[in-house]
């Protein structure tokens, strides 16, 4: 079996929750996307890492069934583990950096595949939601202190690749924050906390929590 690293990003204010993700930071070990797809679904994460090169920050992500163009989660953990100013993915260079228990990362929103960003009235209604049938990307969400950014949410990706629901989704955070225009504070899953902040020219920063999980 490859080495790689498991992280848990956007963990809750005492450390716990968080999406895990897998790393491999030695992805010359197995150059061919074949190969890295094969692991990514052998390993079972909802995203899986392999860095091409460490120093430039150049990374290319898988879900266990498809490869991706940017991901938020996988990109603030891998900025975390790697400490580089920014992340080379398909869709464009990421920035990056370190701000005390916190790592953000800075993207756009139109590196996101589509989503779907749908209201709820009342948090608790996120809370009671089911999994909903597959094909379509759902990202459920509800005010819990409007003037204050604080939002509830859960992330169900649609695939049929056994991850019926992601803990915490930075991609989805990006473009709710895009469309709101605003900073959020927002909770997702079990009890992740996602960090955002528009920012000019289009960009908006995700920052959390990582933790080095083995």
């Amino acid at each position: 079996m490859t080495d790689y690293d498991v992280l848990r990003v956007f963990c809750g204010p005492r450390g716990g929750y968080g999406n895990e993700l897998g790393v491999v930071r030695n992805g010359s070990v197995m150059p061919e996307r074949s190969e890295r797809q094969e692991l990514a679904a052998k390993l079972g994460f909802s995203e899986t890492v392999f860095v091409d090169d460490p120093e430039r920050g150049v990374i290319d992500v898988y879900t266990p069934t498809l490869r991706l163009p940017f991901a938020g989660h996988p990109c603030v953990g891998t900025a975390w583990l790697l400490d580089v100013p920014e992340l080379v993915v398909p869709a464009g260079t990421v920035g990056a950096r370190q701000d005390g228990e916190f790592c953000w990362i800075e993207a756009r929103a139109e590196w996101v595949p589509p989503r779907t960003l749908r209201q709820y009235a009342t948090a608790a209604e996120v809370d009671d939601l089911p999994v909903p049938p597959k094909g379509e990307w759902i990202y459920a969400w509800a005010w819990l202190d409007e003037p204050a950014g604080r939002i509830r949410a859960r992330a169900f990706p649609g695939r049929d690749d056994g991850i019926d629901e992601d803990e915490a989704t930075g991609a989805a955070a990006l473009l709710l924050t895009d469309r709101l225009g605003r900073a959020l504070n927002i909770t997702q899953g079990t009890g992740s906390q996602i960090l955002t902040a528009p920012q000019p020219q289009g960009w908006t920063e995700i920052g959390g929590r990582v933790y080095l999980e083995r």
